[in-house]
């Protein structure tokens, strides 16, 4: 059976909570989506925001102060925040992401290549374990143990080799700070996380991101030969328009094509636009060029009919806030009235207690 790219995109969205907000509470949410894009601090609040009703960023930040979610690198090797149990779960799975990129070609490899990982680790593990350190408090405390070594290889190694948590206040919502590292089993003790198979990771991508190709499930993943996983589980199959098999959960239900998409504003970041490798399915490759700029910065996102259409970014001070809306082309009137309906209601909620402004300008 084939599927069009419009079911694609419609099972997209309603997997990710785009089609109509959920009503559940956040932790099941997190959990739900596989997890959250979290390079930047506050992308899963915006992630949030258009996905749950009455979501506040508090529901957010006490998670994060209770420890029931944390920041970690996980995915292709990239910040994700995730459920607790999660993040200890899923790090060993894609451990070979962070090891890969320790013997890729980097200013890295030589100094790194003098050192006993091993006894790093277990340096800085005995260091963590006293005291949670900031990336520079560490760097330089590591330097007194390898003086040969530069204090941003050293962080490059331990990020790379350790499960390290970056703590709050990284990542409550109005708060700032550089990232302040603990290892993860120790910031989690007494979290119950049962070892998870590769097969398991399918299938929570599935479940947040399906239907899919094996190629899709290794680029959100990072690793490679999951094919052969694939191969072993009970899943459904069917053809994408270009004849490529697609997999999904044995009981997953599709959306049908004709189903309606509201207008949405992704925020920056989305993962909607990072977890597939044919990303056409949300935006066009023209688009993603405009999107996402050349070192990775992901910008937020005008959804229009389910897919992208243009960009929007923010500027504020302490009296005002302004959204600027840019449409990468014309758009039907009633759609540049929903978004500027959702920039105020979101400005309202990001930046409360000022005075808002929303443009429109052509891209």
């Amino acid at each position: 059976m084939h599927l069009s790219h419009r079911v694609l995109n419609r099972a997209t969205l309603h997997r990710q909570l785009l089609l109509k907000p959920a009503k559940m509470p956040v932790l099941d949410a997190v959990t739900h989506l596989a997890g959250l894009q979290a390079q930047a601090p506050f992308p899963p609040y915006y992630a949030l925001w258009c996905r749950l009703q009455d979501f506040q960023p508090d529901d957010l930040a006490s998670l994060l102060l209770d420890r029931s979610v944390v920041r970690m690198v996980l995915m292709r090797g990239t910040v994700h925040l995730v459920p607790a149990a999660d993040a200890l779960a899923w790090r060993p799975l894609v451990q070979i992401v962070m090891d890969r990129a320790l013997t890729a070609a980097n200013q890295h490899r030589e100094p790194l290549s003098k050192l006993d990982h091993d006894a790093v680790a277990k340096t800085t593990s005995e260091l963590l374990r006293e005291r949670p350190y900031s990336s520079d408090q560490l760097g330089k405390a590591l330097v007194e143990h390898y003086p040969e070594t530069p204090a941003g290889s050293l962080m490059f190694l331990v990020r790379a080799i350790l499960p390290l948590v970056q703590i709050p206040p990284r990542g409550v919502w109005g708060k700032a700070g550089q990232p302040t590292y603990q290892v993860a089993d120790h910031w989690l003790d007494g979290v119950d996380a049962p070892a998870q198979s590769a097969a398991e990771l399918v299938r929570r991508y599935l479940a947040a991101f399906g239907p899919a190709t094996v190629a899709d499930v290794q680029a959100w993943a990072g690793v490679t030969k999951l094919g052969e996983v694939v191969e072993e589980m009970d899943l459904r199959t069917y053809l994408d328009p270009e004849g490529r098999t697609i997999y999904d959960l044995p009981d997953a239900t599709l959306p049908d094509e004709d189903t309606p998409a509201p207008t949405r504003l992704l925020g920056p970041f989305d993962q909607t636009l990072l977890s597939y490798a044919d990303r056409t399915r949300m935006i066009s490759d023209e688009h993603r060029k405009r999107v996402i700029t050349i070192n990775g910065l992901v910008k937020g996102t005008l959804l229009v009919d389910g897919r992208v259409r243009g960009i929007w970014e923010t500027t504020a001070n302490r009296a005002s806030a302004t959204m600027v809306l840019t449409p990468f082309e014309r758009l039907a009137k009633r759609d540049i009235a929903a978004l500027e309906s959702s920039a105020r209601k979101l400005l309202a909620w990001a930046e409360p207690g000022k005075t808002h402004v929303v443009q429109v300008v052509p891209g």
